[in-house]
């Protein structure tokens, strides 16, 4: 039990590298797929889990062995936060940054396709935000974490929709 197979260092750098792998391979997946997760994504997430295991801690079963792969992911978690929240090049970088799905009523196609939401996403966070009709939504935006904003024409905007629009849409 208390027993380690091989080196601790040897499981704290393959646990570091299978976190950088899973949040590449995450990052590339979209948005979407952070965002709403389904029943699906959480037995996604249980299969990955148990598939990584061994590439993390090896043949090594021991306490030390788990402390060690669970500690390191811990650490390299609060490197990527430190470093994601110090530098605006790393923190688009790390999360991207919002995309313009809807504006003025009218769905921005190209960025639907990019993105891979469907206009079914767009059309329950409407009703979400207690709207029926395409045309009474300002913007309709995909947020960094996955989940979509919808802003109503009949809101007062803080700020002009249009330079909102283009501030979006140059980063979408």
């Amino acid at each position: 039990m208390f027993r380690t197979a091989g080196p601790l260092w040897e499981i704290a750098a393959r646990s570091a590298i299978v976190y950088v792998a899973l949040f590449v391979a995450m990052r590339l997946a979209g948005k979407r797929e952070i965002g709403q997760m389904t029943v699906f994504d959480l037995v996604l997430i249980l299969l990955i889990a148990n598939a990584v295991q061994n590439a993390m801690v090896g043949s090594d079963v021991s306490v030390q062995g788990g402390i060690v792969a669970a500690l390191t992911l811990l650490a390299v978690n609060v490197i990527v936060a430190f470093v994601r929240l110090r530098s605006p090049f790393m923190e688009r970088l790390f999360e991207g940054h919002p995309v313009v799905l809807v504006e003025r009523g009218r769905f921005v196609a190209p960025h639907l396709r990019r993105t891979g939401v469907d206009e079914d996403d767009i059309l329950m966070a409407m009703r979400e935000h207690g709207l029926d009709e395409l045309k009474d939504v300002e913007l309709a935006v995909l947020e960094t974490d996955g989940s979509i904003s919808i802003i109503p024409t009949s809101s007062p905007p803080l700020r002009s929709p249009r330079r909102r629009a283009r501030a979006i849409r140059k980063h979408g």
